[in-house]
């Protein structure tokens, strides 16, 4: 068996790297596509379109690489789990609380999946013992969120605040995947291209399924309406998912989860200079304790502690 030299490690770890950054740039422009989509089209069609496309643009790749699906009855059940919990239920959230608040605000709500994940491991699936600063870290993170709210304004209930604790809501439905996978579906066998098209494709079969209930509605396309579905739904919802494994795969959990300190800048900028959205200073420095409490949730941000010196005895 040839042995990889350095050059071709150096390059792999290339390829991973520009899959991480292009994920980060992809999704981060996920909230402007669903913005734009959403001026001509209802939340539930903008969730069944990237959906349909997404798993078709995965189908393809799957029929070209003759990748193998997996046989067992155990695995496609809980890859119906996830097609619910990671795809149907938080993409529906989404596209409807992108009604109410920018795009902006969204990728930065987007951030919190990690906090999300450390929660769920933790409390519901024991899969994650965590230390004392980590517990910290989920605190310092929710204190982040409190501040993006800005309860000081004044809590009133308006669509604003319930589209909000939707997208909160959302990332929940990431934690719950995120951590559901590493408890069973993590030793599988799988690609990264089928494990992709099989979480993409379910949802998808799920959603056309539900077509007569959900997306049967009078549309108002234009260039930039279908421009915005089907790079949401090629783009960020199948080809996307594909690098995002590859990265998970070759570095690890932790640091593939760090995409999210890309999205919210990318989504940010998109919607300020090409929507004309306005930002308050809570917002990013909201964001900014978010990314504290995912540091020390990770265990990759140590609290100092005092180390005590030793006592030398002298010896008369």
């Amino acid at each position: 068996m040839p042995v990889p030299t350095r050059d071709a490690a150096r390059g792999s770890n290339t390829s991973i790297a520009v899959q991480f950054v292009l994920c980060g740039i992809v999704w981060g422009s996920s909230f402007l596509f669903m913005k734009v989509a959403l001026t001509g089209i209802s939340p539930a069609q903008v969730a069944w379109s990237r959906l349909i496309l997404g798993g078709l643009t995965l189908a393809l790749f799957v029929a070209l690489r003759r990748d193998p699906l997996p046989r067992r009855p155990k695995v496609w059940l809980h890859m119906a789990v996830l097609a619910v919990s990671f795809c149907v239920i938080p993409f529906l959230l989404f596209s409807w609380a992108q009604q109410h608040v920018t795009s902006g605000l969204a990728s930065i709500y987007n951030a919190t999946t990690p906090i999300m994940t450390a929660v769920m491991a933790w409390l519901v699936f024991r899969v994650e013992k965590l230390k004392p600063a980590q517990i910290a870290g989920i605190i310092v993170g929710i204190l982040g969120v409190m501040v993006i709210i800005a309860p000081w304004q004044g809590l009133d209930l308006s669509q604003s605040l319930v589209a909000q604790f939707a997208i909160l809501g959302a990332t929940a439905c990431y934690g719950f995947s995120l951590a559901y996978m590493r408890k069973f579906v993590s030793n599988t066998g799988m690609s990264a291209l089928v494990f992709s098209f099989l979480n993409i494709g379910i949802a998808a079969a799920i959603m056309a399924v539900l077509t007569p209930v959900l997306v049967l509605e009078p549309v108002t396309l234009d260039p930039w309406i279908v421009g915005s579905v089907v790079l949401l739904g090629c783009l960020g919802t199948g080809v996307a998912y594909i690098w995002n494994q590859n990265t998970l795969r070759a570095w690890g959990p932790t640091r593939a989860s760090t995409v999210t300190y890309i999205t919210p800048i990318v989504g940010v900028v998109l919607g300020i200079v090409i929507l004309q959205e306005h930002i308050t200073w809570n917002e990013p420095v909201g964001a900014l304790i978010v990314f504290a409490g995912i540091l020390l949730a990770q265990n990759r941000l140590r609290i100092p502690t005092r180390r005590s010196t030793p006592r030398t005895t002298v010896s008369e």
